[in-house]
């Protein structure tokens, strides 16, 4: 396990504002953790962050996939009226730069659809307020050109002109989007090789960068890259997942100098594949306790991720280390005299996943709900939620339904800014400019009687070609324009489709998923027969 910092506290000054740090992490299922009721991985600093604060039952994500959830957390939007609704790429768009990286080929171009310039977004709003910004880890909003780094182009609709991708980068990069220092991969393509050729990097302040620069893994570039298939690649040992945390913990201490509010977004990608990490005393342990699932090393043959030799040790060890960085953050805090004015969020973007050698079942995770990562049943889209922090009452385990796009009202909400964080919500919604967010504040203090409610949930996914939606405690899954309805109050795994014994709700549930879906020219579904 890493060692704390033995520092002696130094008191910062109180502040008006409270400082927020929202960690989100990658692919961690519902079950994966104890508080959660997982028995085979320890998580004993999550777990006693539930315990001094919040867990939430019924927390769902944005999207049962990476890049439309994150997006769904930055816009206040759902996957109907969202920009953002897939893992649309640009790295696979352009050949590998065999030039690059001491001739160790990469992609030039790298990121995913960039959200638009005319919707604001989390970070963005945090800087009206008067707040210092930070992000690190996946950005996954905007993709980057190595070769034009600092050359943008819009069209008139305020995004990105993709159809210069190849001369110039996205605007929509942490640099033009509010963020005042980013450290992680913009790419989240990139960011699931744990030891990649280069980390991107956005820091005026501490490194005088003027745009989003790579910061080169001198090490790893000495030995061979993931994709190539050559086990030299075992020798490189650069981690990201450390040196982005590190990256954080540092920032952390920065804003403790500096005395003035401050909002954190930790993009994790742990625990997603590759399931490859250092072979420490976290990983030793579970290789002993796991030891009957022995495999090659390797390639995985048409993925970016590198085999392992006991993918169930691999896995539980990268929760236990993603817990250990969140005890890492909480003893920060507490030693800067922060932790008494901090908001401290965990959550997951999605659903389990089974890539990379990953088995969902082997550990029991999640054998209370129906569907991986990539599916609308609950399976993919309800994940863990736990809140610590001034107000948040200790040991609640809550059942309000939310969802990714409440989180913006409700941190405006939180720091202060109501009219910010009404006229972000559902209640200044426009057909312009939609938000579907509630403020889920009054609950998150303890004020569950104030507590508006909504009336439903909405995902969709084009991948799968599925939908979802929750009214109450009933769900409707719309698979491929074929619908099915649960009663969660019973049924909670999915298992009894009761349609033909509903059919008024079933006409309601199809009637809101309509009036909710705007169609996409580049994420097409199939709506309710």
């Amino acid at each position: 396990m890493m060692a704390m910092l033995g520092l002696v506290p130094t008191m910062a000054v109180a502040q008006q504002k409270p400082n927020i740090i929202y960690i989100m992490c990658d692919d961690m299922g519902y079950g994966d953790l104890g508080c959660y009721g997982q028995q085979l991985i320890s998580t004993p600093n999550l777990d006693k962050m539930a315990t001094e604060g919040m867990h939430f039952t019924d927390a769902y994500a944005g999207s049962p996939v990476s890049a439309p959830s994150r997006a769904s957390f930055m816009t206040g939007q759902h996957a109907g009226h969202g920009y953002v609704r897939g893992n649309r790429e640009y790295w696979n768009k352009v050949g590998i730069d065999q030039t690059m990286f001491n001739g160790r080929g990469d992609y030039p171009v790298v990121g995913q659809e960039p959200y638009l310039m005319t919707h604001d977004i989390i970070p963005e709003l945090f800087k009206k307020a008067g707040y210092n910004t930070g992000m690190f880890g996946k950005w996954a909003g905007g993709y980057w050109n190595s070769k034009y780094p600092n050359t943008y182009a819009v069209d008139s609709l305020g995004n990105t002109d993709t159809s210069k991708y190849t001369t110039t980068s996205s605007m929509s990069l942490p640099n033009k989007r509010g963020v005042d220092c980013f450290y992680g991969p913009i790419c989240q393509f990139q960011a699931h090789t744990y030891y990649p050729n280069f980390l991107n990097r956005y820091d005026p302040e501490g490194k005088g960068d003027t745009c989003v620069v790579a910061e080169t893994m001198e090490q790893n570039i000495q030995h061979a890259t993931v994709f190539s298939g050559d086990t030299d690649f075992e020798n490189r040992a650069e981690y990201s997942a450390d040196k982005i945390h590190q990256y954080a913990m540092k920032w952390i201490d920065r804003m403790a100098d500096k005395k003035e509010p401050f909002l954190g977004i930790f993009t994790y990608t742990l625990p997603h594949a590759e399931l490859w990490q250092p072979n420490d005393s976290i990983l030793q342990k579970y290789n002993q306790a796991f030891h009957c699932d022995e495999k090659s090393h390797g390639w995985e043959t048409g993925n970016w991720y590198y085999q392992n030799n006991n993918s169930h040790a691999q896995f539980a060890a990268m929760i236990t280390r993603l817990d250990a960085y969140v005890g890492e953050i909480r003893e920060k805090l507490k030693e800067r005299g922060l932790d008494d004015n901090t908001l401290v969020i965990f959550t997951s973007d999605n659903g389990p996943h089974e890539e990379g050698g990953a088995d969902p079942t082997w550990f029991n995770r999640d054998g209370l709900l129906k569907g991986l990562k990539r599916s609308t049943h609950e399976g993919g889209i309800r994940i863990p939620y736990i809140a610590c922090g001034p107000g948040v009452p200790k040991g609640v385990v809550n059942n309000h339904q939310l969802a990714f796009y409440d989180v913006m009202p409700t941190l405006l909400d939180y720091i202060g800014e109501h009219d910010a964080a009404k006229a972000h919500s559902l209640e200044a919604s426009t057909e312009a400019d939609p938000y579907d967010g509630i403020s889920f504040y009054n609950t998150l203090t303890g004020n569950d009687s104030k507590q508006k409610k909504h009336d439903f949930l909405y995902w969709e996914f084009h991948e799968t070609n599925m939908m979802g939606l929750r009214m109450g405690d009933w769900k409707m899954v719309v698979d491929k324009g074929t619908c099915r309805l649960y009663d969660l109050a019973t049924d909670i795994h999915e298992d009894t489709d009761v349609a033909s014994k509903n059919p008024e709700i079933v006409a309601k549930m199809k009637q809101i998923i309509k009036e909710q879906h705007v169609d996409s020219p580049l994420f097409k579904v199939t709506l309710p027969r």
